[in-house]
């Protein structure tokens, strides 16, 4: 099984998983004014908020925001980027913003930020190919928001 998230029935996770994400919900649409006041409407313990706050997001909140950050470490040669791109482009991924390091022994970091759209279930895939074009040595996906 490939990746690193799963679709999973609420049904079945504890029932402070749900309140985790209602209170993320509430302070992110300012319902609640802080998160002792979040936690105390949703009924659970600032420990539990914290510990899952950043494991537990409602999908709706996900579909909306369709964002990847992806490092990479490149050799400094002519093509290198560019193959980069086209693998983004054969995905229908657009480029938000590439930023590269200066070289430092011929390789430089890239991060790149992609506008997934609605076509983020390939993003695995996408990933696996950069990893095999020829001057990159690593790729990272940092984040999805």
């Amino acid at each position: 099984m490939s990746g690193k998230y799963l679709v999973v029935d609420k049904c079945i996770l504890p029932a402070y998983c749900e309140k985790v994400a209602e209170a993320r919900r509430m302070l992110d649409d300012g319902t609640a004014k802080d998160i002792s006041e979040a936690v105390r409407i949703v009924g659970i313990s600032r420990s539990t908020y914290y510990k899952y706050r950043n494991f537990v997001k409602e999908m709706s909140s996900v579909a909306y925001n369709r964002h990847a950050m992806i490092s990479m470490m490149m050799t400094h040669e002519v093509g290198v980027l560019y193959a980069v791109l086209r693998v983004i482009s054969n995905y229908s991924y657009s480029v938000w913003t590439i930023n590269q390091n200066p070289p430092v022994d011929g390789k430089a970091n890239v991060v790149i930020t992609l506008d997934l759209g609605d076509e983020s279930d390939d993003l695995d895939e996408m990933l696996s190919e950069l990893e095999k074009l020829r001057g990159l040595s690593r790729v990272q996906l940092l984040g999805i928001d």
